[in-house]
């Protein structure tokens, strides 16, 4: 349980100093900043939403509150960089189907979804990343409307994309500007790109090469290079899907996808298993993003992303849950381990993917995807105070002789005591104070299950 205690801060206005807002105090602050420093018995004060102090030293300045850190291991927020926030709705429904039926069952009731029940799932989704720690997400969904006002409501940091899907015939005389798809994009990016100083980013994004082809990608290239805007999209996720884009075009996805200036901007890819060696040192070049989510790939009985090899090509490498559906919870301390088992058993050496490694794909190269490097993913002074303490007096977490092996291969998200962005407490002991949960749980179980489990009407 996080201590709080709050403090009259008089004297020190009258002394001339700013006071801090908030003191994190007598923590174990694993910072993931350039020289992975961790500092014990340490102190973190945060002034108007920023990190304002770190030392092993109390600062001069008089905080406002004090949040008793004791115990506690303070880390930057994760960042889960590919998920699906409104499938939670759907969790534990097809986890025993094939991958093929999987994927029908899911296309099938997410069609049923309507706004509201698709922000209940959304807002189901956030709370729960938010008790585990993770500060920003990564969508690739349908329904980014309601996603948005979910993300908006709860303050948590997402960058959200629509998963576009469009086949247009060479004889059709398609228009960015008037295609109904596009048109939806435009729009979103309009009214929530850079929404709260940035907390919402709105990215470009396509579900992946075979549900497309060239007009669209070029089309959404042109205008996410003319906004600024990032790409998601799924990319190379098994071997069968690279086989079949050789057999069409000659070509691999990537390299495909490039030829049509695809990755003209920062591209987050989620999957790049079954990339060329070429097409992984091409991604590398274009400074595009590899997104392991081993635990979805696993539960679908899929080899997962080789980290190694793409970290050796020159990409960047961040890690993701996929949706709820997909992987059963959000949980990115999970995550983190299991991506550390496969590239271990994989390259069958124990110390192919140190825990080091694990934290900062979690924290630094997630925040690299987003576009977020220079205010997110490491604890230090100036940047945004996105911050996660993790209680370490439970027995699986004791005795801890390296915390950040603690981090990665003991802690869960369970352990999480509170949750933080930009100076403001999300998630705390059990409590979310921005989302009404058990509203978003009743929106949930009497009006949206009720929706997607409903038959066809004649």
């Amino acid at each position: 349980m996080i201590k709080f205690s709050i403090i009259n801060s008089e004297f020190s206005i009258l002394k001339g100093w700013i006071p801090l807002d908030t003191l994190i105090s007598n923590a174990t602050i694993v910072t993931v900043n350039e020289r992975m420093d961790v500092l014990f018995g340490a102190y973190l004060g945060i002034t108007d939403g920023k990190i304002s102090y770190i030392g092993k030293e109390p600062p001069a300045q008089q905080p406002a509150t004090i949040i008793d850190g004791t115990g506690m291991v303070a880390m930057p927020g994760l960042v889960n960089c590919h998920t699906h926030l409104a499938t939670t709705v759907l969790r534990s429904f097809v986890d025993d189907a094939s991958r093929a039926e999987a994927l029908e069952q899911q296309l099938y009731r997410q069609d049923k979804l309507d706004q509201r029940s698709a922000k209940a799932a959304a807002l189901l989704g956030i709370a729960e990343c938010l008790r585990f720690g993770i500060t920003s997400v990564s969508d690739l969904y349908y329904y980014p409307e309601a996603t948005a006002q979910a993300v908006a409501q709860s303050g948590i940091k997402a960058n959200l994309a629509l998963s576009s899907y469009r086949f247009i015939d060479q004889n059709e005389d398609f228009d960015f500007e008037t295609d109904e798809q596009c048109k939806e994009m435009v729009r979103l990016a309009e009214k929530w790109h850079d929404f709260d100083n940035g907390r919402i980013r709105i990215d470009a994004g396509i579900y992946a090469e075979y549900t497309s082809n060239y007009p669209l990608w070029e089309g959404l290239a042109a205008w996410a290079s003319e906004k600024g805007l990032g790409m998601q999209l799924h990319l190379a996720e098994t071997q069968a899907e690279t086989d079949s884009c050789m057999d069409r075009t000659g070509l691999g996805p990537a390299e495909l996808l490039d030829s049509h200036r695809f990755f003209c901007v920062p591209a987050t890819a989620t999957g790049c298993v079954a990339l060329s060696e070429y097409e992984q040192k091409l991604l590398g070049k274009r400074s595009a993003t590899a997104v392991a989510t081993p635990i979805a790939y696993g539960k679908a009985g899929l080899p997962s992303t080789p980290i190694a090899a793409c970290v050796k090509a020159g990409m960047n490498v961040a890690l993701g849950t996929g949706g709820a559906v997909e992987c059963g919870n959000l949980d990115l301390f999970e995550v983190m381990r299991f991506a550390a088992l496969d590239a271990r058993v994989c390259g069958g050496d124990a110390s192919a993917m140190p825990a080091s490694a694990l934290l900062m794909m979690a924290t630094t190269c997630g925040a690299r995807a987003q576009g977020r490097a220079d205010t997110a993913g490491m604890l230090k002074e100036g940047m945004d105070a996105d911050i996660v303490l993790v209680d370490f007096s439970a027995p699986h977490l004791m005795p801890c002789h390296d915390v950040m092996n603690g981090l990665v291969f003991c802690a869960k998200g369970g352990d999480v005591a509170m949750t933080m962005v930009r100076g403001k407490i999300l998630y705390q002991n059990g409590q979310f104070p921005t989302i009404d949960l058990p509203f978003v749980v009743q929106e949930i179980m009497n009006y949206a299950i009720p929706r997607l489990m409903e038959s066809d009407k004649e």
